[in-house]
């Protein structure tokens, strides 16, 4: 098997303000969309991500009423301080500050309006424990 792309699939209450956030604030855009549905992607090696509003028929039966939840998007980049300044400074609620792990993760976290999470990494090599 080769894989060629990856994509997360949502379903969100509110297809239309999730859209919103990740265009506007996360530089995806609009691959296709329709009543209750939009696929968003990116140039560089982000997942594809498709939205898909909770009810939808497309879904199977027991899928349909379920929302996006207990699911983090993580997004490995580079200038952590620099994309939680212009999140912050656009309005974005950052839900989890700006913190460094001891194993070396570097990481923050936004909510979207449907309450998917998005996390944002940044690897640094972990400093030495104290007396090493």
């Amino acid at each position: 098997m080769q894989i060629t792309a990856s994509t997360a699939s949502l379903t969100v209450d509110d297809v239309a303000a999730s859209q919103r956030f990740f265009t506007t604030h996360l530089g995806y855009t609009e691959q296709a969309a329709a009543e209750g549905f939009a696929s968003l992607t990116r140039d560089d090696a982000a997942m594809d991500i498709v939205l898909l509003a909770r009810g939808t028929e497309v879904l199977s039966a027991d899928q349909r009423d379920q929302r996006a939840s207990g699911l983090i998007l993580a997004f490995t980049t580079t200038g952590l301080e620099t994309e939680e300044k212009r999140l912050r400074s656009e309005g974005v609620d950052i839900t989890m500050p700006l913190r460094e792990e001891p194993w070396g993760e570097r990481l923050f976290q936004v909510t979207d309006p449907n309450g998917v999470i998005v996390q944002f990494v940044e690897w640094v090599t972990p400093s030495a424990p104290e007396g090493a």
